[in-house]
């Protein structure tokens, strides 16, 4: 058995690091993290340079960590700021830091790729070989964000410290339809929603719903520049680009999903969205004219739709938005898990960490009384 350390991950087969994904999850798929570094998506340009660890048995690949140094915290949905702070101001270098997570993407997935049946001998492993790189590095420390349930919890028994956060997310309780989904709210929520999606209706939008077979290159021109002017006009910074979706949609073509909306002829907005065998994954979204509930209908609704068609089980829609919450979107509990290299944190970082949980389990609570849905069904099939 070896380790290696891989900065490229075309360096390592495709189909030998697919054979560890579960649930056919789009972003923790060789083609996608493999596009990001064909575009220049992850770079030293943006600070996140592919620090993979690959595990192997003789010449076959038995475990892998999706791992990246990294020179910022952009990106992450994790948000350490105040730590990188209080590094500074006692004269301690943060970055750079090790990352395992999906760029810019705050959606669950594996971080501790493992043959079936063998996690318990290749989990350790990869433990050990992360942090005896972040020491060959000098990382401040190294971070697992949205793992697996099972992965988050076996972290939590080695010792490092757990963050807790909160998204909202869609559950398909076996709905045959939308106007079923509806059928949960109360009477005043279940008219809104129907007003919202008239209203796309009455403006004369037209959707189109398209995957990486379907859209053509004029399409993915389109949407590449809704994304870049989307991050621009808010002040963030577009690090994906035209370049990275085409290959993408050529490579994962039936786990793409384009919503495209057209007015009078003209394609003024768009939705992107992935999916694994049982989630909806919702990522993007841009536009240049606003139309009333546009961006609920092209951004939750028709992935609604899509997971019901589809007999999808969850939908992730990203990170943050309480304005989820009266489309249906649940309160879930999403996990992180951290350890730092210098002792004189570590006691403050755990106390934190642990008031941090009790205010995420709060907040948690409070949203729960605004949920759309009738008591009754609250009672039967959502229980925080």
């Amino acid at each position: 058995m070896h380790i290696q350390i891989i900065s490229n991950l075309d360096q390592v087969s495709r189909s030998a690091w697919n054979a560890l994904v579960q649930d056919n999850n789009p972003f923790v798929r060789h083609e996608f993290l493999a596009a990001l570094e064909h575009h220049s998506c992850v770079s030293s340009q943006f600070g996140w340079l592919p620090r993979h660890i690959a595990v192997y048995e003789g010449d076959k690949l038995i475990g892998a960590m999706p791992l990246y140094e990294k020179y910022n915290s952009y990106g992450e949905f994790v948000f350490d700021h105040a730590w990188a702070e209080a590094y500074k101001r006692h004269q301690l270098r943060y970055y750079p830091k090790l990352v395992s997570a999906i760029p810019y993407t705050p959606a669950s997935g594996q971080r501790l790729l493992a043959k079936s049946g063998q996690e318990a001998e290749i989990y350790p492993i990869l433990l050990a070989s992360a942090l005896q790189l972040a020491e060959t590095l000098e990382a401040s420390g190294l971070h697992w964000l949205f793992p697996l349930a099972e992965e988050q919890d076996w972290l939590s028994q080695q010792q490092l410290f757990t963050r807790h956060d909160c998204q909202f997310h869609w559950r398909n309780f076996g709905y045959q339809s939308f106007d079923a989904f509806l059928d949960t709210f109360s009477s005043k929520k279940r008219k809104n929603v129907k007003q919202e999606r008239r209203k796309v209706q009455e403006a004369g939008v037209e959707l189109r719903i398209l995957d990486g077979y379907t859209a053509t290159a004029t399409d993915w021109e389109r949407f590449a520049f809704f994304y870049q002017h989307t991050f621009e006009s808010k002040w963030g910074i577009p690090t994906l680009n035209e370049g990275f979706f085409k290959e993408v949609a050529a490579n994962l073509p039936d786990q793409v999903i384009l919503v495209m909306a057209d007015k009078n002829g003209e394609c003024i907005a768009g939705s992107l969205m992935f999916r694994s065998a049982t989630r909806l994954y919702g990522r993007h979204w841009g536009c240049t004219e606003y139309f009333d509930s546009l961006h609920f209908e092209a951004c939750y609704y028709q992935g609604i739709e899509y997971c019901i068609q589809h007999k999808l089980q969850v939908f992730e829609p990203g990170a943050q938005g309480e304005h989820k919450v009266p489309r249906g979107f649940i309160p879930t509990l999403t996990r992180s898990s951290h350890w730092l290299a210098s002792p004189a944190f570590q006691q403050a970082v755990r106390q934190h960490t642990l008031y941090e949980q009790r205010s995420v389990a709060d907040y948690m609570q409070s949203v729960y009384a605004h949920l759309p849905y009738r008591e009754d069904f609250v009672a039967k099939h959502l229980k925080l």
